[in-house]
């Protein structure tokens, strides 16, 4: 059994400043502990990217059509797309996985087909999943997140694709955390004022129809299936030790119900970076996350995971391949 306290020795002795590689130092410990060894190490690292429509895209709440869904998701197997070209930048296995979109994909798309109903439902009308499809799709994200495992994998992101998807996502917030709509309802895809107000209204209209009592519950009732799979996936992700890597808002918004279902997910989590959605903010901090990187990123896809992928190698770089002072015949400066 490693301890903190071990790996914090480990770390402390290498030859550098205590201290001095800040954020690095405290990623060597949490992936560390995370593995229990003292040499740790990130083994055939994936993303997971679900994709899913959603039925409150009808009330307006989304500058973009639907059929942008099905469009991206095809950009991203073709290579097209941000996360196609930085996943292939740091060679890291990319899947993109169909659990709820409004069409049909071509023989041959390398589009994984788990197709649970064709989008989620007009949650300002009637709850946007039912118990058992949101299960089906937390046992997809799990299953996904099983295969990977199977392939020796120990380091897993999550990505998603669904237009309207910043709606359920601050739902989810604002259910979980209590940040207020009027703070956590944000542009999304590019809305102007008068598109957030509308947004706002729409959301406030949503939230007023339910009254959830579990987080199963909440996310049946105010999330969608792509976000879902995720809380299936991070959830599968933790009971099998491995390193979970967060991307922006909508992401986060399926760690966010995993959070709440298993508080114990948080231990295996990085935060990649602080998007610019307005909700992402209260959603990390509401889990005690600290985001490694601050870009302005806000594009989704699980872009910050396969963005943030070098510098968790590089926390592990320092950790193994430094020499000590010991090694090096170097004088132990301490914490100077």
């Amino acid at each position: 059994m490693i301890t903190k306290e071990q790996l914090q020795h480990k770390i402390d002795t290498r030859t550098k400043i205590v201290g001095s590689l800040g954020k690095l130092e405290d990623l060597a410990l949490q992936i560390g502990m995370i593995q229990q060894t003292l040499t740790p190490e990130l083994r055939n690292p994936a993303i997971l990217v679900f994709a899913s429509d959603h039925g409150i895209a009808d009330e307006g709440v989304s500058v973009c059509p639907k059929e942008i869904t099905w469009q991206m998701a095809m950009n991203f197997v073709r290579g097209g797309a941000g996360i196609s070209v930085f996943s292939k930048q740091h060679d890291i296995r990319l899947r993109v996985i169909d659990v709820g979109v409004d069409y049909d994909f071509p023989k041959g798309i390398a589009v994984e087909n788990r197709k649970i109903a064709y989008g989620s439902k007009n949650m300002l009308r009637e709850p946007a999943m039912t118990i058992e499809e949101c299960k089906k799709a937390m046992a997809i994200g799990a299953e996904c997140v099983r295969e990977e495992f199977g392939r020796g994998c120990n380091v897993i992101g999550f990505g998603e694709m669904g237009i309207a998807n910043t709606s359920p996502s601050t739902l989810l917030l604002h259910h979980f955390a209590g940040t207020p709509l009027e703070v956590c309802t944000g542009r999304g895809a590019g809305l102007d004022k008068k598109g957030v107000n509308h947004k706002l209204d729409i959301l406030t209209q949503v939230y007023a129809k339910y009254d959830p009592k579990t987080p199963l519950e909440a996310l049946a009732t105010l999330g969608g299936f792509e976000i879902a799979a995720i809380c299936g996936g991070v959830l599968e992700a933790k009971k099998l030790g491995m390193l979970i890597i967060a991307d922006g808002f909508i992401t986060s918004a399926g760690f966010l119900v995993a959070y709440e279902m298993d508080r114990s997910i948080i231990s295996n989590v990085v935060f990649s970076h602080a998007s610019e959605e307005p909700g992402h903010k209260a959603m990390v901090e509401y889990m005690h996350g600290d985001p490694i990187l601050h870009l302005g990123l806000r594009l989704g896809e699980g872009t910050g995971c396969a963005i943030v992928y070098p510098i968790l190698q590089s926390a592990l770089v320092f950790l193994n391949n430094m020499a000590s002072f010991e090694e090096a015949g170097v004088y132990e400066v301490g914490s100077i």
